[in-house]
């Protein structure tokens, strides 16, 4: 089920909500676990099993790990636990990559398996994981009480696509927390405008970026505004998803970390990767980054080897083919090139800085979109004028002017102009008085707006299921 559907958005939303809030505080993450099997369960419910399964591993794991603490059977106790909830990943997602590239090295012809890929498997399995990882430092005690923790993992506003969301920072809010007329008010504010950003603009650059690929008429011009078009779509379709999940949250009492803080303003790669996922980010520094020695290790060599593991994983976690490997192993080469050479020089030269970010993002997100590496090269070229592409077509002007005011609605939405100025108004008794008033005017226009595109059955898919 999508955030951004009928179904959802006036069937299950609804229902949820009003039958949350009218149980006691005691039932609560029941009705919540309850509903989020079955969001998770809409399209495939048999799934549901391997996510209690996963969830059982995830409770057992942390009740052995306490139990034995002190002991070596704790440190198995966590081993098991984590070996197995990675291999349900792997086997889901990675079993046919492996069984193609065997086959190719070998020339032995070996059936790919025939292996659905779980929706949002990745994501829970790094929070079982790093709930047993967390448990076995000490850094959270045990869940006791399975319907909490399988409330916590199975929750449908950060089922699906994250943020990740880790158990210590939700551990006190699942025991106690506080809902308030207020808080409702900007979940519902935040997950509307994620709902605008997914629906009025990242799916309109989807659109496009689709053109791209079935047109004939293409042209270098097209290439640079399909490069263009797929990193601000990618940002607003996960961003806004992100916003729903956090606003869905707030809905129910949660207060989830932010995953994204305008990464397209970032003048370096290394900060941009501070500002986009961060919720993936953070869990690779603190499960494989740091315990793999980080920087701190005393030759520099290991230090480039642990960056290159991590962007590996980061590629790999992100899909099992070439392009994903290549697109985490390239950004882990820019990183070491960065810390070497070139942050000392950022400073002083922020303009050319974030060129610099904005165009090898985009080269990477073009190899992120392909579907093989040999379309990503041909992508990229056709931006240098190669590939025997014309400069610009009359089909490219045709869809630069139908698009042109999408683009800038982006523009100025992948940057915190809006948000600064909104600021700045409430700054003054009478701005406050107007952004009160006119607020929840435009949040009902804007679901208005949103609801007919919906009805119309408008392009709405969203990029990150296939993760």
């Amino acid at each position: 089920m999508l955030f951004s559907s009928i179904p959802f958005l006036y069937y299950f939303l609804p229902c949820v909500l009003i039958t949350y809030f009218i149980s006691p505080r005691c039932l609560k993450n029941t009705v919540l676990l309850l509903f989020s099997l079955v969001f998770y369960g809409w399209g495939e419910p048999k799934l549901v099993l391997l996510m209690v399964i996963s969830i059982l591993i995830g409770y057992i794991s942390g009740l052995l790990i306490e139990k034995f603490r002190g002991t070596v059977y704790s440190k198995i106790s966590m081993i098991l636990g984590v070996v197995i909830a990675f291999s349900f990943l792997i086997y889901y997602k990675y079993a046919n990559f492996f069984v193609e590239n065997f086959g190719a090295l070998t020339g032995i012809s070996v059936p790919v398996l025939k292996i659905a890929l779980p929706i949002g498997i990745s994501f829970y399995t790094f929070q079982i994981v790093s709930y047993i990882i967390d448990v076995y430092r000490a850094d959270t005690c045990a869940q006791k009480n399975i319907i909490n923790l399988a409330a916590y993992i199975a929750m449908f506003p950060q089922l699906i696509a994250g943020p990740i969301v880790r158990y210590v920072d939700v551990e006190r809010q699942l025991r106690t927390r506080v809902h308030t007329v207020d808080k409702l008010s900007l979940g519902i504010r935040r997950f509307v405008l994620g709902l605008a950003k997914k629906i009025l603009v990242a799916n309109a650059l989807g659109e496009l970026c689709d053109i791209f690929r079935e047109t004939s008429g293409q042209s270098v011009v097209f290439a640079w505004i399909y490069g263009i078009a797929f990193s601000l779509h990618i940002y607003f379709d996960f961003s806004g998803y992100s916003d729903m999940a956090i606003g869905l949250g707030h809905m129910f009492g949660f207060n989830f970390l932010e995953n994204f803080n305008y990464p397209y303003v970032s003048v370096s790669v290394t900060e941009f990767w501070r500002r986009w996922h961060m919720s993936l980010g953070s869990w690779f520094r603190d499960y494989l980054y740091i315990p793999l020695g980080g920087n701190r290790v005393k030759k520099r060599y290991r230090w480039f080897i642990n960056i290159f593991i991590v962007w590996l994983a980061t590629g790999f976690w992100h899909g099992a083919a070439w392009n994903f490997i290549i697109w985490g192993l390239m950004f882990g080469v820019l990183l070491v090139i960065e810390k070497l050479w070139l942050l000392k020089h950022f400073g002083k030269h922020k303009v050319l800085s974030r060129i610099y970010v904005l165009f090898v993002v985009m080269i990477s997100f073009i190899i992120f979109n392909a579907s093989s590496m040999s379309q990503a090269w041909n992508d990229i070229i056709s931006l240098f004028g190669f590939g025997n592409l014309p400069f610009i077509t009359t089909e490219t002007l045709y869809y630069l002017r139908s698009y042109a005011l999408i683009f800038i609605i982006a523009f100025i939405g992948a940057t915190p102009f809006m948000k600064n100025s909104i600021a700045k108004i409430r700054e003054t008794k009478s701005g406050m008085k107007i952004i009160n008033t006119a607020e929840p005017l435009v949040l009902a226009v804007l679901l208005i707006i949103m609801t007919s595109f919906l009805v119309d059955g408008s392009f709405n898919p969203f990029l990150y299921f296939r993760f």
